[in-house]
C-alpha cells in the first residue's frame, strides 16, 4: 500500500504528516505508525499526525508517538499541524482544532505559529522538581551544567521511576540564562530519548519557572536544543490561563513510501 506523507518540524520536533480526511489510514496499525516513524527503516520522526475532519471545527488532530501508541498533547505537533492545514487550503491564518486534550486556538503569520494551550490550575512543588500538566504529564527539574548532562539515562530513570512508575511522564531539564529566558533539554515519554524540542515540555517549564519565582515574567523565551520558542500567559488567583506556545513550523518535504 502506498502512503502519501508529508514531514514537518518544529524547532527540530519532527513529525510525519497524513491528510486523513478521506479516512484511508488505519489507525489502529500501531505497528505501521511506529515503522513510518523509525529513522533507519521508515521516514523517521518524533510522531505521527493525522489531519482529518471536524463536524464542527477547522480540523481534528490525532497525534501518535514514534513507538506506536495515541499520545497526549503535543505542543509542537500542534503548531506543525497548524502550518500543515494552512497549506493544504484548510485554514488561512487562523484555526480552532480538537485534539486530545480538548480544543484549540491557534494563529499562523510568516511561519510563526501561536498555539493556544490548557490552562493550568495544579502545579506541585516538590523538594527538587516540579510536577504538571499542560495536555501532556511533565516533570521539571534544575540542573546546572545542562550541556553536559546524560539526558538519556537520567531521564530514563526518573520517566520510569516512582511516582510515575508505568505511566510514565516527560523530564524536563532546565538551567537558568537570565530573568526572562531558560535554557530546557527534554526527554521525552514514547520517544525514550532526548528530542531536540517539546512545545508542551517548554511551557511546563515557563509556568514553572514563574510559579518557583524564578522569573516574574509572563513572556519567557526558552533555548532548546532545535532553536527558540516563546511561552506567554496570564496569571489569575494561581490560574494560569490564555497560554500561549509560540514558534516556528517549517515544511520540510513530501513523499510516498
Amino acid at each position: 500500500m502506498e502512503q502519501t506523507f508529508y514531514k514537518y518540524q518544529g524547532t527540530g520536533n519532527d513529525f510525519v504528516m497524513i491528510d486523513n480526511r478521506q479516512q484511508t489510514f488505519d489507525k489502529n496499525d500501531t505497528k505501521r505508525v511506529a515503522f513510518l516513524c523509525d529513522r533507519r527503516f521508515g521516514i523517521g520522526a518524533d510522531g505521527l499526525i493525522l489531519l482529518e475532519n471536524h463536524p464542527d471545527l477547522d480540523f481534528r488532530m490525532v497525534y501518535y508517538n514514534a513507538d506506536g501508541n495515541e499520545s497526549t498533547m503535543c505542543g509542537n505537533g500542534g503548531r506543525c499541524l497548524v502550518a500543515f492545514a494552512k497549506d493544504l487550503g484548510v485554514i488561512k491564518e487562523h484555526a480552532v482544532f480538537e485534539a486530545i486534550d480538548g480544543l484549540h486556538h491557534a494563529e499562523i503569520n510568516n511561519g510563526i505559529v501561536k498555539l493556544q494551550m490548557l490552562d493550568v490550575d495544579s502545579v506541585q512543588e516538590f523538594e527538587n522538581h516540579v510536577f504538571l500538566n499542560t495536555g501532556s504529564p511533565h516533570h521539571v527539574q534544575f540542573e546546572e551544567k545542562i550541556e553536559d548532562f546524560d539526558i538519556k539515562t537520567k531521564g530514563a530513570q526518573i520517566r520510569y521511576g516512582a511516582p510515575y512508575n508505568q505511566e510514565g511522564t516527560n523530564v524536563n531539564f532546565v538551567s537558568k540564562v537570565n530573568d526572562d529566558t531558560f535554557r530546557v533539554r527534554t526527554y521525552e515519554r514514547g520517544v525514550e530519548d532526548e528530542t531536540l524540542s517539546c512545545g508542551t515540555g517548554v511551557t511546563a517549564v515557563a509556568i514553572a519557572m514563574n510559579r518557583l519565582k524564578e522569573t516574574d515574567k509572563t513572556l519567557i523565551n526558552l533555548n532548546v536544543e532545535g532553536g527558540k520558542l516563546q511561552v506567554s500567559f496570564d496569571i489569575d488567583n494561581g490560574v494560569y490561563k490564555n497560554v500561549w506556545l509560540i514558534g516556528p513550523a517549517t515544511y520540510v518535504f513530501k513523499g510516498t513510501i
